[in-house]
């Protein structure tokens, strides 16, 4: 059994907007906070692609990670996640090819099927695309072969992109991406700050249907857990109360 001292902690970071404060010193702040955790030894700073939500910031999902990536110097910068069905896999592939070609080795890929917002934005965020998240496994392995050795047949290249081998994970807070992940061996995160009752099955679900592949020979599973950080527990009971609101604006959508 792995032992506590084992497991490698990193912080998901949805960039908040405070009331006294704006976007770019949201920014800043989240810039600020990966650098802390830079230096106590964390091992990933991911952040969240959300849309239409005035306590958010992360939206820009790809450009906010050059920027933490940028000023930060060892750890690994990535998203948790970015909502394939808004996006088409040659720009994400061409994205994050880009940022793999700026800093090696320290850029990850986690990829949601969820439109990270309402349908009204959804919609305004694909406009004519026909794209939907019923197409997630077809868009995951079109992004996977972009980001891979470029063959001979291949028609369409993503420059920066083919070759970078981005590391690429499924999240989900159901058990459908957890499927999908072990079938493709692929490492899989658990969204447990926003469905724990279905945390065990979910890890369950990927361990039965894993699969062996070229990137990984066993299951691996990073779970979301939400904490709060004050000088005080009153402070930190405070502080909870708008990570609160703002879990419950992303499930009501």
């Amino acid at each position: 059994m792995t032992q506590l001292r084992d497991l490698k902690i990193s912080t998901l970071d949805l960039v908040p907007v405070r009331a006294d404060a704006g976007p770019a010193q949201s920014l800043r702040n989240s810039l600020d906070l990966a650098q802390h955790v830079e230096r106590f030894g964390y091992n990933r700073f991911w952040v969240a692609e959300h849309h239409n939500m005035d306590g958010i910031a992360s939206s820009a999902t790809s450009v906010l990670i050059g920027y933490l990536a940028g000023g930060t110097s060892s750890i690994r910068v990535g998203s948790g996640g970015v909502m394939l069905p808004n996006h088409a896999p040659l720009v994400i592939a061409e994205q994050f090819g880009t940022l793999a070609s700026l800093y090696p080795g320290r850029i990850d890929l986690g990829l949601g099927r969820a439109p990270g917002s309402d349908q009204m934005t959804a919609h305004a965020l694909r406009r004519e695309r026909s794209g939907s998240a019923d197409d997630f496994p077809d868009d995951v392995e079109e992004l996977s072969r972009y980001l891979g050795p470029r063959t001979d047949d291949q028609k369409v290249i993503a420059v920066p992109g083919h070759d970078t081998d981005v590391p690429m994970w499924l999240l989900g807070s159901s058990l459908f991406s957890a499927q999908l992940a072990g079938m493709r061996g692929m490492p899989y995160a658990f969204a447990s700050h926003f469905a724990p009752r279905y945390m065990h099955e979910a890890i369950r679900v990927y361990r039965n249907h894993f699969k062996p592949s070229t990137t990984l020979d066993k299951p691996y599973v990073m779970l979301g857990i939400p904490m709060v950080v004050a000088e005080t527990d009153e402070k930190a009971e405070y502080l909870a109360t708008s990570v609160y609101q703002r879990i419950l604006a992303l499930i009501r959508g």
